[in-house]
């Protein structure tokens, strides 16, 4: 597969709609918010993973940090990404918590590929697969898988067709001691997904039952 071309701007339920205000996780934003976003920003990740930070949806909840992640081989994408940590200190009741993580991602796949019609299932069985992987809780899960194919005709006749696969998902993860989730867990399992969806292999013996998708399209050039 290789990442979608643009930036991650289409929106995932007002993920387009950013700002500055918390994303760096100030002095005014409640403790185990700042906790939380510090263990996004020291986690440990595979090499194959650039993240940074990106501005942050504003509307979704009173505190926001984001990051945006690609996966390289040498200098090409093959598959690009988006999460968001939202905090309500109040709590929300869709939620059943006060944390919320919101993730964007999207690759592209051969057209026989996107064909097969097992395929939405299997990208969300790996994404509730990674986190189950590494031992974390979370509740209330939900999400889409679309796929997507454009053809191309008249003067762009020449460009060969191409699919995308995207993933939109939400999930609540469990609040530890100080009422803290172990985002930075949840960091890596949501890293763990995007090199599955790339086409990477496995990181380490303990995911040696991860089955990549077959077939991969050459990657995109940075």
């Amino acid at each position: 597969m290789a990442a979608a071309q643009g930036r991650l701007s289409d929106g995932a339920g007002g993920m387009d709609e950013a700002n500055e205000g918390d994303r760096d996780g100030s002095r005014s934003a409640p403790l185990p918010f700042r906790a939380a976003v510090d263990a996004l920003r020291t986690a440990r990740l595979r090499p194959q993973i650039e993240v940074e930070p990106t501005p942050a949806p504003k509307r979704l909840a009173p505190f926001a940090y984001a990051l945006e992640a690609t996966v390289v081989d040498g200098e090409q994408d093959l598959a690009d990404g988006r999460l968001v940590l939202l905090h309500d200190p109040a709590g929300h009741d869709a939620w059943h918590g006060t944390f919320r993580l919101v993730t964007l991602i999207r690759a592209e796949l051969e057209p026989e590929m996107a064909a097969d019609p097992l395929l939405p299932e299997v990208c969300w069985s790996w994404l509730t697969g990674a986190l189950q992987a590494r031992g974390l809780a979370y509740g209330e899960p939900s999400g889409t898988v679309t796929r997507a194919s454009s053809h191309y005709f008249g003067g762009l006749a020449e460009r060969p067709a191409n699919s995308q696969i995207e993933i939109r998902a939400s999930w609540t993860p469990r609040e530890g001691r100080g009422g803290v989730p172990d985002s930075g867990a949840h960091l890596a399992s949501w890293c763990d997904l995007l090199a599955q969806v790339a086409g990477l292999p496995p990181a380490g013996p303990g995911d040696a039952s991860v089955v990549t998708l077959p077939q991969r399209r050459g990657p995109q050039s940075r």
